[in-house]
Order: C-alpha cells, then structure tokens, then sequence
C-alpha cells in the first residue's frame, strides 16, 4: 500500500505565496513520476505542473512563470511553491505518483485565494 499525505494549503491574499507538500510512505520502490493537478468548483481537473525522475518539468500556461514544482527522492516529496497568487488559482490541489505503473493520489488541500 501507498499513501500520499498533502499539506500546505491555506487562505492567502492575492498576491501572497503558498507551498504545498506531498509526501509518500509505504512500498515504494521506484517513482517516476510526480505532479500536481487542481479542480475548482464546476470545472474538471486539470494538469498544474509535472517532474519526471529526470527532473524534467512542465507547467500548464496559467502558472508558468508563478509555480515551481520540485522533488525530494529521499524523502518521496514533491512540493509545489505557488507565488503571486490570484484568486482563479482557488481549487483543491492534488498531488499525483506515477509508481510502477499504477498511480496514486492525495486526499486534496483546499487553496483559496481571496481578500
């Protein structure tokens, strides 16, 4: 069994900074992937940023140049550093694990950016 665990979120004003956290435990043997994706209220989930183990890295237009999205292997972490926030960035984030060949889910963190 895996078990992804998310935290960071938060409400920030617009303009402020969040980092989300996404940490794995369990039998983990090799990841490939990691990512995170977000869905707001009435709208499908979509892609936010994604790293491969060759820490390649892509990002949805919407947050390039804002989001930053990084990885700890010790510590089978990922995290995303959210800065200049606007209130269209307002969605649960969830972090996805390409393990294997199986993908793996957080349970979600609420990010909510309002003044």
């Amino acid at each position: 069994q895996v078990q992804l665990v998310e935290s960071g979120g938060g409400l920030v004003q617009p303009g402020g900074s969040l980092k989300l956290s996404c940490a794995a435990s369990g039998r983990i043997f090799s990841i490939y992937a990691m990512a995170w994706y977000r869905r707001a209220p009435g709208n499908e989930r979509e892609l936010v940023a994604h790293i491969t183990s060759g820490d390649s890295t892509t990002y949805a237009d919407s947050v390039k140049g804002r989001f930053t999205i990084s990885r700890d292997n010790a510590k089978n972490t990922v995290y995303l550093q959210m800065n200049s926030l606007k209130p269209e960035d307002t969605a649960v984030y969830y972090c996805n694990f390409v393990i294997g060949t199986l993908g793996y889910w957080g349970q979600g963190t609420q990010v909510t950016v309002s003044s």
